[in-house]
């Protein structure tokens, strides 16, 4: 479906005056917030407690910024930070690509940043994965074998692959193929590292960090499929947070020095750039329709 037929699916409590998918502030100031204390969320793509060190230099500049205490919450899954956001206990979130249209349409958030390498490329792709000595080497293969998946609102821990075999080979599942869930990308990954699983689907960008980290060897690992490349995590504010705050909290966001920091030796890229949900997300937008998704 083309851009300029994609209308939206926000929420009924929320509003979009200029057509850009996300929800506007609203429009009583009453109704806006500004914290003394900012609640940060990261994507739980891996385990929780790896992130709230990589982030601390920046959430320390982040306060410095905003002139607000920064808290780092962190989450065990995309359903609870979904849960957290649209209850008011996060402020700003990293959400995981697939679940960004589930927060902007039922959480009101409004994403505008992303991480980047310094040319300003971007993104990472699913991958089918299995062990190096596997028999299976095509998606064909893949009929009545079980696959393991990360969650159901995971873009390349499901919603992608899905719709790719259901496309390409006419696979459905709990017809041609079985399904499992990991809960997290590091959990199918060493999944399949360990032989719990035969084949899974992942986003690559987490197999490289488990990699460069020692936890994998992604030499014995073999891909039997890699998509087209993704946007990534998305940096995203509630749309009811005071805009003088939200202009400050993006200032930290772009003019944050990565160098040396603990968030450049966790992550491969080296800056943020900003993003519209509008355009970056069509894509997911595209496979979400194509899987019969709706974002309630």
């Amino acid at each position: 479906m083309a851009a300029e037929m994609d209308f939206g699916d926000l929420g009924e409590e929320f509003v979009d005056f200029d057509g850009d998918l996300v929800a506007d502030i609203p429009a009583e100031e009453s109704e806006w917030i500004n914290p003394d204390t900012i609640i940060f969320s990261y994507t739980p793509v891996e385990e929780p407690s790896v992130y709230k060190n990589a982030w601390s230099d920046f959430l320390d500049y982040l306060a410095e910024v905003t002139g607000k205490e920064v808290m780092f919450y962190a989450v065990e899954n995309y359903a609870a930070q979904l849960e957290a956001l649209r209850a008011g206990r996060i402020h700003i979130a990293g959400i995981n690509t697939g679940s960004v249209p589930f927060a902007v349409n039922t959480a009101g958030v409004v994403p505008f940043a992303m991480m980047a390498a310094e040319d300003g490329s971007f993104g990472y792709e699913m991958e089918i994965i299995t062990q190096k000595d596997s028999e299976l080497e095509t998606l064909e293969d893949l009929e009545g074998k079980t696959i393991a998946f990360v969650s159901q609102t995971s873009n390349s821990g499901f919603k992608a692959p899905s719709a790719i075999l259901k496309s390409e080979m006419g696979y459905e599942a709990g017809k041609d193929y079985q399904t499992t869930f990991s809960g997290r990308h590091d959990n199918s990954i060493m999944g399949v590292y360990n032989g719990d699983y035969e084949v899974a689907a992942i986003a690559n960008s987490v197999m490289h960090r488990m990699d460069a980290s020692g936890a994998i060897d992604m030499s014995e690992i073999k891909t039997i499929y890699k998509s087209q490349t993704f946007p990534t995590t998305a940096y995203s504010y509630v749309n009811n947070l005071h805009p003088g705050l939200a202009q400050k909290i993006k200032k930290a966001f772009f003019t944050f020095d990565w160098t040396g920091t603990s968030l450049a030796a966790e992550f491969e890229d080296d800056k943020f750039i900003p993003i519209d949900y509008k355009t970056y997300w069509e894509v997911i937008r595209t496979i979400d329709r194509a899987n019969g998704v709706e974002y309630k």
